[in-house]
């Protein structure tokens, strides 16, 4: 049989985390020999990062579009930007006809700032949509690359930030860019490594380097994720 490089790199993920997942070591909700897409598990953090296949990326035919989003998945009338919205706000915003969300309050973790108006916000891939394509997700289906851009599945996904934070961020991953925020570093590289191992992503060199060093100063947080893939 012959195997995909998306295939490949999945089960390579998925035999790495069932090792990991040894009663010595972690838990997981089933068995670690039936480790599968939508099963759950947990370990800690920096056992986690170790799971994560380590490769060279490749961003050869990249294109933003091939993430269909904002989608209206369970058809309610509001996007997966409007959905995130609604969830984050510290204050409830007000809800008319067509999802349009007026009031509310929401909290930038990336500049540690707040905001009353959605519009100065962003809705930010915490793994942004071009680090998934050279990480993997160019082999993908383009309904799994659209899964992943509306991912609200796992509240570490897709987060409220302010506009600016999102745009100096861009497509960089944890070598290039950190929060602004010192005080919410351990956060976000704890979640980057939880939402890469969500969706089976490998991790290049430099960054597998920036994330050991980040969470060698940080607590060896326990995660726990239910994998996409």
């Amino acid at each position: 049989m012959r195997f995909t490089p998306a295939a490949r790199t999945t089960a390579a993920t998925l035999s790495a985390l069932a090792v990991l997942l040894a009663p010595t070591t972690a838990h997981a909700s089933t068995p670690a020999q039936a480790v599968a897409p939508g099963d759950t598990v947990a370990m800690p953090v920096r056992d986690a990062l170790q799971a994560l296949p380590v490769q060279d990326e490749n961003r050869t035919g990249y294109e933003r579009t091939k993430f269909r989003h904002w989608i209206d998945a369970d058809k309610d009338g509001c996007n997966t930007r409007q959905e995130v919205l609604k969830a984050e706000a510290v204050i409830a915003p007000q809800q008319s006809p067509g999802c349009a969300l007026t009031g509310g309050e929401w909290y930038s973790p990336y500049d540690d700032k707040y905001f009353t108006d959605a519009r100065a916000l962003d809705i930010d891939h915490l793994v942004p949509l071009a680090e998934a394509w050279d990480s993997g997700a160019s082999a993908w289906t383009a309904k799994e690359r659209e899964a992943y851009a509306n991912d609200l599945g796992d509240a570490r996904a897709l987060i409220a930030v302010s506009a600016a934070s999102n745009r100096s961020k861009s497509d960089q991953d944890p070598s290039t860019w950190q929060p602004a925020a010192q005080g919410y570093r351990c956060q976000y590289a704890t979640d980057w490594v939880a939402d890469k191992t969500r969706w089976g992503l490998t991790i290049d060199p430099t960054e597998h380097a920036a994330l050991s060093e980040a969470l060698s100063r940080c607590p060896d947080q326990p995660i726990t994720v239910t994998l996409a893939r």
